[in-house]
């Protein structure tokens, strides 16, 4: 017969286990599912954003500028993620001629235009937008600069061709960052 003290310490053991087991499954499914692939916070950017069926058009687009081995890296960076529906979104050809080699320092610019040098929480950008009186200035590394507002409870980003993307999947946490994925693909002035 189990003495009152085994019960309490196996009762307290079970309830810690099960609470335990409660977190690690609330922190794995915190992360939304992209493009259909679960996203790992243990992986990288590149890592995630190559399983997700939604961003073939821009995988290509990365390894075509040589910018998975910059994206693979420490970071943080937080990335404007857009769908292969936004890169459908440009002008028939667009894509085609923006990955040929000769055309890879627009590529670059243009992909660049999508990341920021930090890591970068929905939460925090909209506290950014609030606090500065519902616009924030968002400066890529590409030398771009979006303009991020809220539109309802979602964020929206306009780049300096006068584009707005939406944030449709906020928060994909990342190894070396943060994904957001958006709906159209941010251009800088020309």
């Amino acid at each position: 017969m189990k003495t009152l003290t085994t019960l309490i310490a196996s009762t307290a053991l079970a309830a810690g286990l099960s609470t335990a087991a409660l977190a690690e499954s609330h922190a794995m499914a915190a992360n939304p599912m992209v493009g259909g692939a679960e996203m790992f916070a243990d992986k990288t950017i590149v890592e995630n954003a190559a399983n997700s069926a939604d961003h073939t058009t821009l995988v290509a687009a990365v390894k075509a500028a040589d910018l998975a081995g910059t994206l693979s890296g420490e970071g943080p960076f937080t990335v404007f993620a857009p769908t292969d529906e936004a890169f459908g979104k440009l002008p028939s050809g667009t894509v085609e001629t923006l990955l040929k080699p000769e055309n890879k320092d627009q590529l670059t610019k243009i992909l660049t235009c999508h990341v920021v040098a930090a890591d970068a929480m929905s939460d925090a950008i909209a506290g950014m937008i609030a606090d500065d009186g519902g616009s924030h200035p968002v400066n890529t590394v590409g030398g771009c600069v979006l303009q991020a507002k809220m539109d309802g409870e979602m964020i929206t980003l306009t780049d300096e061709a006068g584009d707005t993307a939406t944030v449709t999947v906020a928060d994909v946490k990342q190894s070396n960052g943060v994904i957001h994925v958006i709906d159209t693909v941010m251009l800088p002035a020309m």
